[in-house]
């Protein structure tokens, strides 16, 4: 993880995480790409503790939502401080809570956020944060799909591993990252290795003849066909 230094002249993407639950980082994104990246500098990780700009001696950050009802809400006056040491008004990085009620997250947004400085990422928790700290502190929420998780930490963790993959330098070949589903607002064509031949079922007879043009043609059609089966709404109208 990041000490706050940069050894370069230009700063690598850098990801600051607010949560109760700091621990749970690096996790996955101290492996493989993601955690060789890391490890080499390529971009940086911070995972602040909420809590300790909790209240009293027990370091509270929730309590009971206003107008009743269940379970506890992350208080503003806390969330607000553990933002602000965090990420001063200087900070170019865009502020994100991830959010179920969020604006799903899109390859074209992570490709955005991949190619900004990094971004400054708040994990809810309990029944959600105080709208007001949402507003004041300028938070985009961000939901990585219509389900909903114990807390903002997992989400977190994909949204870093989606833009991290698409720093320079991380993935092997450039091309990587291009081919493959959603780049070109379709999903991608299915993958073949050796062997030729597994269990009655042979790799498609056009992957193998070195035609290139073929071979994209027949790429092409079946991310259509694919996407039409899957997801239709990708898909312009005439399209579908």
């Amino acid at each position: 993880m990041s000490d706050g230094a940069d050894t370069d002249t230009a700063s690598p993407w850098r990801a600051t995480v607010l949560t109760l639950y700091p621990e749970m980082f690096p996790g996955p994104l101290g492996l493989s790409l993601s955690g060789d990246a890391l490890d080499r500098g390529a971009w940086e990780l911070e995972a602040r503790n909420i809590r300790a700009h909790g209240l009293g001696r027990h370091r509270n950050v929730d309590d009971t939502p206003a107008g009743g009802g269940a379970g506890m809400v992350l208080r503003c006056d806390v969330l607000g401080a553990a933002i602000d040491a965090a990420s001063p008004t200087s900070d170019p990085r865009p502020r994100l809570l991830m959010s179920p009620r969020g604006r799903p997250l899109t390859q074209g947004r992570v490709r955005a956020l991949a190619g900004g400085p990094g971004a400054v990422i708040v994990c809810g928790r309990f029944e959600g944060v105080d709208e007001r700290v949402i507003e004041g502190r300028g938070l985009e929420e961000v939901s990585i799909g219509d389900y909903v998780l114990s807390g903002g930490e997992i989400a977190a963790l994909v949204l870093i591993d989606a833009c991290v993959r698409l720093l320079p330098g991380v993935m092997g070949k450039p091309a990587s990252g291009v081919e493959e589903s959603f780049e070109g607002g379709l999903l991608e064509y299915p993958h073949y290795t050796r062997p030729r031949d597994w269990e009655g079922r042979a790799i498609p007879d056009v992957l193998m003849g070195g035609n290139h043009g073929q071979i994209a043609r027949w790429r092409d059609e079946r991310s259509r066909t694919l996407t039409r089966a899957r997801r239709p709404d990708l898909l312009r109208d005439d399209e579908r």
